[in-house]
């Protein structure tokens, strides 16, 4: 827990330069072609800033092995119609004690790369998997500008 809330001290800058721009609310994933059971319900909760040229977020949800994972992340989202867009974004997010589960994982931090869109209040997101207990994971929740 306590690599947990280093994560999170470690976006504390952003927030301190103005308030989140966006809540996010995830609510599920589907992994593919899975190979063990995964919790598919995930609850959780992510504060976004948009900036300029990138997005920057911090959260926490349940993860796909029924613990709690903190997670930072950054994206780049291109509008391509009125209140739908798509990007792609990287990610750092804690799995305590569950890093060896990942080949790629440091520790218990998990490097995570995928697509994502939006359209209007709704999300989603691909994330790719090495295909050792699935080859993807698709996550899908609501999501509230905050202004």
């Amino acid at each position: 827990m306590k690599l947990t809330a280093l994560i999170l001290a470690a976006a504390l800058p952003t927030t301190a330069l103005a308030g989140p721009d966006r809540l996010s609310i995830l609510l599920g994933s589907e992994h593919f072609n899975a190979s063990e059971d995964f919790r598919e319900f995930n609850p959780g909760v992510f504060l976004t800033w948009e900036q300029e040229t990138f997005d920057y977020s911090v959260g926490l949800f349940q993860n796909s092995y029924s613990n709690v994972s903190a997670l930072v992340s950054i994206g780049y989202d291109m509008e391509l119609a009125d209140e739908f867009e798509v990007g792609i974004f990287g990610a750092l997010a804690l799995y305590p004690g569950e890093g060896d589960r990942f080949s790629h994982a440091i520790g218990d931090v998990v490097p995570l790369l995928g697509l994502q869109a939006r359209y209007r209040n709704f999300f989603t997101q691909l994330i790719p998997a090495d295909g050792d207990s699935a080859d993807g994971v698709l996550t899908f929740g609501v999501t509230f500008a905050l202004n």
